[in-house]
């Protein structure tokens, strides 16, 4: 028995000087296993029906309005192996929005989207598990004479948990959308308009670079875009219904709220899809959103010389 005891201690401390190598400045050991925790900083847009650029409406970046960016900001913390591979829990908070009113200057080739003159602002909670891939350290044999890139590119990805709650401006405040069914969602006359729930799952993806300030710190540059499962994150997604159907499931203030906020169009327009069956959104492409972060991170778990 103390033979084993004394053999298992030797190899648990063998695996332990095989899992050090020098970090880069030659004065700590980096362990296979490190922790990071840190914080971000940085701006949130979607793509959505709503707003967008000249034209009748394009698929993704070629619809993309940077003026409708927002700030976003989090915190995350993780693991990594062999500054190649790790996996973070992270958590992200901000805004989206967009306007019809954008599109002012070129309303002649947006096809009745600015004479729509929808809008909507939503704030975004999302909790993510994330898996990053360093390619570059992947393909290096850390020895002494042989230093990790200074500068680490790597590939993210992974799930997310989201909440969001589309509003829109109406008398000054803001009125959440969703309640509202603007476009029948569960209505018994439109069995097809499913309600949408404020909160879901989605698959985060993208890119960035890491750059060690020192042992203990560094800070990254991360693009991150997220597929959703939605077409409603503006509240807008196929056609304009029936208004005198919404008097059967809603009544007051609601009633009175949906009435308006379905229908925003530009009184006297001369381009409007704005009647019973008109186009209101798109529902072939789901809605996303974007974030361009700047992290800073502690690394826990260098050893000094």
């Amino acid at each position: 028995m103390r033979t084993t005891i004394i053999l298992s201690i030797l190899v648990i401390f063998g695996l332990s000087a095989k899992g050090q190598y020098y970090f880069y400045n030659g004065e700590f050991y980096e362990n296979n296993l490190l922790i990071e925790v840190g914080a971000s900083l940085g701006a949130m847009n979607a793509f959505t029906d709503i707003g967008g650029r000249k034209g009748v409406g394009k698929k993704f970046v070629k619809d993309f309005n940077i003026q409708n960016t927002h700030i976003s900001g989090g915190v995350f913390a993780g693991l990594m192996f062999k500054n190649s591979v790790g996996l973070r829990l992270e958590a992200t908070f901000g805004t989206v929005s967009a306007y019809d009113s954008i599109l002012k200057n070129v309303a002649a080739s947006t096809n009745g989207r600015y004479e729509r003159h929808l809008e909507f602002r939503s704030p975004i909670s999302e909790f993510s598990l994330l898996a990053e891939f360093h390619p570059f350290e992947m393909i290096i044999n850390y020895n002494e004479d042989r230093r990790p890139p200074e500068v680490s590119p790597y590939v993210i990805a992974g799930v997310g948990y989201f909440h969001f709650n589309p509003q829109a401006t109406l008398n000054g405040g803001l009125v959440d959308l969703q309640p509202l069914r603007t476009e029948g969602e569960g209505f018994a006359e439109y069995p097809k308009v499913k309600e949408y729930k404020l909160s879901q799952f989605n698959f985060p993806v993208g890119a960035g670079a890491r750059y060690d300030l020192s042992p203990a710190l560094n800070i990254r540059i991360e693009l991150l875009y997220r597929f959703l499962f939605t077409d409603y994150l503006d509240d807008v997604s196929g056609k304009y219904i029936e208004p005198s159907l919404f008097s059967n499931y809603l009544t007051g203030a609601r009633l009175a709220q949906a009435l308006i906020l379905n229908d925003r169009h530009i009184p006297g327009a001369k381009y409007s899809t704005a009647h019973p069956g008109g186009v209101r959104g798109n529902p072939k492409n789901n809605d996303g959103y974007i974030t361009l972060s700047f992290k800073l991170g502690v690394t826990i778990g260098r050893e000094r010389r």
